[in-house]
């Protein structure tokens, strides 16, 4: 079946000398992988390597036979062309982290039209602001809606925070952070893309980092912590 969609790379993964294997989570169909056959060859200018970087949102026309093999690009273009996510460091960063994040985190091999939309919003937003330290914090969060476990906010006056369970409660145990913790959890809570990104220090950041990794690796089957985790440590150090 012929199917013109947007879709957002997460990841490509070189298959012998020209060729890759792009993942995508794609506008219509949730997620997708496809075969790029001349990906390094100049033959074909609808298959330049360019649009398979990590987060790119692309346009394509695909033929989806949808028999669980890897599916074929007819057409791309770009949906958007960044102007800064591809020339500042730290945003490329930010970007190959959380598209590590991605490619472990979604799983749905279906249409997923919100989530789509907020993760293209997201990388817009990204791309036109300046003022980013808790951009992948934020995101991390946020997309927990749409995969399932995001905090139950109910009790949130509560001082600590049962990470296997979801919830705040007044009681300490092994499954909670401390009382610093939660209370640096329930301001990120409240944050959203244009909130002021001084509200945290640098070792915060780190402290929330690691909650959000640990809240995932807990909530997600086979999650795994990116191999960017570090490089991005480095630059918000």
């Amino acid at each position: 079946m012929l199917v013109k969609t947007k879709a957002i790379v997460l990841s490509s993964l070189k298959f012998q000398e020209k060729s890759l294997i792009v993942k995508c989570f794609t506008q219509s169909d949730g997620l997708k992988s496809y075969f790029v056959q001349i990906a390094y060859s100049n033959k074909k200018a609808n298959q330049k390597i360019a649009y398979f970087q990590p987060l790119t949102i692309i346009e394509i026309e695909a033929n989806h036979k949808n028999k669980g093999t890897l599916e074929h690009f007819k057409e791309i273009r770009l949906a958007h062309s960044y102007y800064t996510i591809n020339t500042d460091i730290v945003k490329s960063t930010i970007v190959i982290f959380l598209s590590e994040i991605l490619h472990h985190a979604i799983k749905e091999e279906e249409k997923n039209q919100n989530l789509f939309s907020f993760l293209e919003t997201a990388l817009l937003w990204l791309d036109t602001h300046d003022e980013i330290a808790n951009f992948h914090l934020i995101l991390m969060l946020e997309m927990t809606k749409f995969l399932g476990f995001f905090p139950d906010v109910s009790e949130i006056d509560f001082d600590f925070f049962d990470v296997k369970e979801g919830f705040f409660t007044p009681f300490q145990s092994v499954n909670t952070l401390s009382a610093h913790e939660t209370q640096l959890f329930k301001r990120l809570i409240e944050l959203k893309f244009d909130s002021n990104q001084k509200t945290f220090a640098g070792i915060e950041r780190q402290i929330l980092l690691k909650i959000l990794l640990d809240f995932y690796t807990l909530h997600l089957e086979g999650f795994k912590k990116p191999k960017s985790l570090e490089v991005l440590k480095e630059v918000f150090s």
